[in-house]
């Protein structure tokens, strides 16, 4: 769990310290105090809750509370189906790609945690954006899920470079539920 100092926070919210004070006395501001001293921190859930609910801008914490996810499809009904299940509300920030040449323009600028590949989108156009973001050092990491089509044919193709797989026809709560499980595992999610 992180924890913040007032100061900290101050800087993230660009105001005085002493704003950052007057909020925690206040008891707008959730925190604790070191035993024996004045000293205020502020664990990480409740910053977050406390600028949430005042709509102030996130900063620099956004990027560690959202899971972004990339999804490189064409199917309509399938990205409305993922964007239902990968609700900002349940930090997840998603973004979408119809080819190959537009994932890799969203992934240079959107940083994504997970891509998920739609595999009707062409065998070929997908095995390549997966191995080229494996190729990329700066993707390395990226969790890649490749979304199957159920056509009867067995899909051959090398598979290492893909985390996780998934029929078609599938659950989105079930591929949504996975993610969360994933992407926790590597950053701490709200």
């Amino acid at each position: 769990m992180k924890v913040f100092t007032t100061g900290q926070v101050a800087k993230l919210c660009k105001v005085a310290p002493r704003t950052v004070s007057k909020w925690f006395d206040a008891g707008r501001l959730k925190g604790y105090r070191i035993p024996g001293s004045q000293d205020r921190r502020i664990p990480r859930e409740y910053l977050i809750k406390f600028l949430k609910e005042h709509g102030m801008p996130l900063g620099d914490l956004e990027d560690g509370i959202f899971a972004k996810v990339l999804v490189v499809a064409q199917d309509q009904i399938l990205i409305d189906n993922l964007s239902r299940e990968l609700p900002p509300e349940k930090s997840f920030k998603v973004s979408v790609a119809a080819s190959g040449f537009d994932a890799g323009i969203q992934a240079e600028s959107f940083h994504p945690d997970c891509v998920i590949v739609d595999f009707s989108i062409g065998k070929t156009e997908s095995v390549q954006i997966c191995q080229n973001l494996r190729r990329n050092g700066e993707f390395s990491d990226v969790i890649l899920i490749a979304l199957l089509p159920d056509d009867g044919s067995a899909a051959s193709f090398d598979r290492s470079s893909i985390n996780e797989t998934f029929k078609k026809p599938f659950d989105p709560a079930l591929l949504a539920e996975r993610l969360r499980t994933l992407i926790g595992t590597r950053k701490e999610l709200v």
